[in-house]
């Protein structure tokens, strides 16, 4: 019974090592060529220009938080922190690496060069530019629609239901979800 559990136990350890070998394996190293491709796709993208902030913001974070508390050296202390972040900006180039990696794992090279090509073309440059606009208009479409088939769900329920129960069952009249009240009893 012992060499049996034990068995099992080895078993259970051979399969969790042996995912780990293969997770590893799936995790993938990426060409450069993959690589390649993820930075033209992600330059058509634009994915990345909204981080291009993230230094500037946080070095006028970091100037006004030592003003405050040292105000008699603000001149010193904006020059510092302008040429310490002029120093750190190279290094926005291992967000862009990163930025590749993470997309050449996602995508294939000939997928990755497909996307760079459409986002480079007029088509995918409109989409880019007016995308959040036609989605922006579409969600207030499909709000307008949704209050309209509430309206109309309430009422047209309503009025088969007043044909079975022979009373009136009230309806709200906003926008919200329709509940029906109980109709009252008859008296016999």
């Amino acid at each position: 019974m012992i060499k049996i559990a034990g068995l099992g136990r080895l078993a259970a350890a051979t399969i969790v090592l042996s995912g780990i070998a293969l997770g590893s394996v799936s995790a993938q190293e990426v060409s450069e060529e993959q690589i390649k491709a993820a930075r033209a796709a992600i330059s058509a993208l634009g994915i990345t220009n909204q981080f291009d902030n993230i230094l500037p913001n946080l070095a006028e974070q970091l100037k006004s938080t030592m003003i405050q508390a040292n105000p008699n050296f603000g001149d010193a202390i904006n020059s510092t922190v302008d040429a310490t972040a002029l120093a750190l900006a190279p290094r926005r180039a291992d967000l862009e690496r990163e930025a590749a990696v993470t997309y050449a794992k996602a995508f294939s090279t000939d997928e990755l060069k497909a996307i760079a090509d459409f986002y480079n073309s007029p088509a995918g440059k409109k989409l880019l530019k007016d995308g959040p606009i036609a989605t922006r208009e579409l969600y207030k479409a499909a709000d307008i629609w949704g209050q309209g088939i509430s309206r109309d769900l309430a009422n047209q329920s309503n009025d088969a239901l007043q044909k079975v129960v022979k009373a009136p069952v009230i309806a709200p009249a906003t926008d919200a979800p329709a509940t029906t009240q109980p109709a009252p009893t008859q008296k016999k």
